[in-house]
């Protein structure tokens, strides 16, 4: 699906990191509801997010790419990539986060686009991954649809290393392409 015109892409920078914690906020508060607990997704999420976006952005990372989507100079998505985050699963696209009224409407797609031209661009040779929760089916077809295969299960991290912070034990699902899956 092509994008619309009036939606712009970017690299992101230091004062931008409190609208990329909203929409990372929301978009957990939205999706990640039963692997993360109510009490962390409705306290200060935002304020948490801000604290790490502030230090991500604040702090240029030569190994890391964060890209944008604009409209109307509003933040509407994310992709945040890590190179050489794996030594066999090559960079990790840690963040793709789409706001809410915006999605199908190809900006995900776009930004996955962009992120791979960023991989190329750093290695030839690298394969990209991501974990989605177990419980985001639609993110998971979102990602097959874009030639992602699933090719392991394992343990959701607790966000800030705090476990009361997930509900019970949820799963997620590592997504991959790899080397020249990733970059065509």
């Amino acid at each position: 699906m092509a994008v619309s015109a009036d939606v712009s892409f970017r690299a992101a920078r230091a004062d931008d990191a409190l609208a990329i914690a909203r929409l990372h906020a929301d978009s957990w508060q939205r999706h990640y509801r039963g692997a993360y607990s109510d009490a962390f997704l409705d306290g200060d999420v935002e304020g948490f997010l801000g604290r790490i976006w502030t230090d991500r952005m604040s702090t240029p990372q030569p190994g890391a790419r964060t890209i944008l989507a604009e409209h109307n100079g509003q933040v509407v998505g994310l992709a945040h990539t890590i190179l050489d985050a794996d030594p066999t699963w090559g960079a990790l696209l840690d963040n793709l986060h789409v706001a809410h009224g915006r999605k199908r409407h190809g900006i995900g797609g776009h930004l996955l686009t962009l992120t791979r031209q960023a991989v190329r661009d750093w290695s030839a040779s690298s394969g990209l991954y991501l974990w989605v929760l177990e419980q985001n089916c639609a993110a998971q077809a979102f990602y097959a649809a874009q030639g992602g295969v699933w090719v392991e299960r394992g343990v959701v991290p607790p966000p800030g290393g705090d476990p009361s912070r997930l509900t019970g034990h949820p799963m997620c699902l590592r997504y991959a392409w790899r080397a020249g899956q990733a970059l065509a």
